[in-house]
C-alpha cells in the first residue's frame, strides 16, 4: 500500500493551509508532527476525500483517491479530533450503527464489533451509554469505529487530545498493536506520542513539511547540541533571551536549564542527549518573546 502526494496545495481565500507537499508513504507508523495551525488537520481531511486540493494530487498505489471514491473509502479508516456520536447509543449500538453506514452485513459486523470490543478494552463497557463514557474511553470507542473496515490506510488526528498519562500511554500502546501490515498516520503536537511509536517522523511548519525521516535522522539534520548547565534564579532571563531553552528546573544551588547551542554555552554545562522534543523546539520555537519558547 503506498500513498503518494504530488505537490498538493490547500488554499483558503489567500491563505495557504497545505503548501506544495510532495510525499510517499507505505506501511508503517508516520507521526506528523507540528505546532497547532501547521496545516497538519487540512492536509489529513484531504487525505480522507473530505475536502479536495487546490492544485496536486493524492495517488493510492497509483490512482487519484478521488476518482477511485468508495473504492478508496472502502480501504481507509479515520478518527477525527472530534467524532461525533448520538450520547444514548450504547458503544455497541454506536459501533452497529457505524458498520450499518459503511455498508457491512450484519453477521460480518457483529462479529468485527465484539473483536474490536475486546481488542481496544471495552467488552465490559459495551453496554454502556456513549455520554457515560470517560475521554479515554471515547477515543477507544472512536479508534474501534475507524477498524471496522479492517482498513489497510488508518488516519488519526490527535488521537491522545485531553487524555490523562495512563490513557495516553494505552492508546498509544493500542495504536502500535493496530499499526501492523497498514499505514498509520498520526497528527499531533503531543511529543511523547510520536517519540514511542512511530518508525518516520514528519516535521509540517506553516503549510509544509520541512524535513522527514526516521527519528534518528531527523536528530542528524540538527545543527546544534544539547547542554545541561545551572545558573543563578537572576539570570535566566538573560539566558533565555541568547538561547532555546527547552526546559527548566529548580535545584537548591539554582536552576537546571537545558539548552540548544552549537558550542558550549558555559564552563559547568554538560552535553545531554538530544530528544525529539529538542528538536521540536528546534524548528518550532523561538527565544523568549515567542509563544514556544519553553516546552
Amino acid at each position: 500500500m503506498e500513498l503518494e502526494l504530488k505537490k498538493l496545495t490547500k488554499e483558503f481565500q489567500e491563505f495557504k493551509a497545505v503548501d506544495d507537499i510532495t510525499l510517499t508513504m507505505s506501511n508503517g507508523v508516520y507521526g506528523l508532527l507540528g505546532v497547532n495551525g501547521a496545516g497538519k488537520t487540512t492536509l489529513m481531511r484531504m487525505l480522507c476525500t473530505l475536502i479536495k486540493p487546490t492544485s496536486g494530487s493524492i495517488l493510492c498505489d497509483g490512482k487519484d483517491i478521488f476518482a477511485l471514491d468508495g473504492e478508496y473509502r472502502r480501504i481507509l479508516g479515520y478518527l477525527p479530533q472530534e467524532f461525533g456520536f448520538y450520547p444514548e447509543f450504547s458503544v455497541h449500538d454506536y459501533l452497529m450503527y457505524i458498520a450499518s453506514i459503511k455498508g457491512m452485513r450484519i453477521s460480518i459486523a457483529r462479529k468485527r464489533v465484539t473483536e474490536l470490543l475486546r481488542q481496544v478494552g471495552l467488552a465490559k463497557m459495551q453496554n454502556r451509554k456513549m455520554k457515560k463514557l470517560s475521554g479515554g474511553m471515547k477515543r477507544r470507542a472512536g479508534i474501534a469505529q475507524a477498524m471496522l473496515n479492517n482498513p489497510k490506510i488508518l488516519i488519526l488526528d490527535e488521537p491522545t487530545a485531553g487524555l490523562d498519562p495512563n490513557e495516553r500511554i494505552r492508546f498509544r500502546n493500542l495504536i502500535s498493536e493496530l499499526s501492523q501490515d497498514r499505514l498509520v498516520l498520526l497528527s499531533t503536537h503531543i511529543v511523547s506520542d510520536i517519540e514511542y511509536i512511530a518508525n518516520q517522523v514528519l516535521l509540517m511548519k506553516d503549510g509544509k513539511i520541512s524535513h522527514s525521516g526516521t527519528q534518528e535522522e531527523i536528530i542528524q539534520s540538527v545543527p546544534v547540541k544539547v547542554w545541561s548547565c545551572v545558573v543563578a534564579n537572576n539570570e535566566v532571563e538573560m539566558w533565555q533571551k541568547q538561547f532555546k531553552v527547552s526546559n527548566m528546573k529548580t535545584l537548591s544551588d539554582g536552576i537546571e536549564l537545558r539548552i540548544l547551542s552549537e558550542k558550549c554555552p558555559h564552563y559547568n554545562a554538560k552535553e545531554e542527549t538530544m530528544t525529539l522534543e529538542d528538536i521540536f523546539l528546534y524548528y518550532f520555537g523561538e527565544k523568549t518573546g515567542d509563544d514556544y519558547d519553553v516546552l
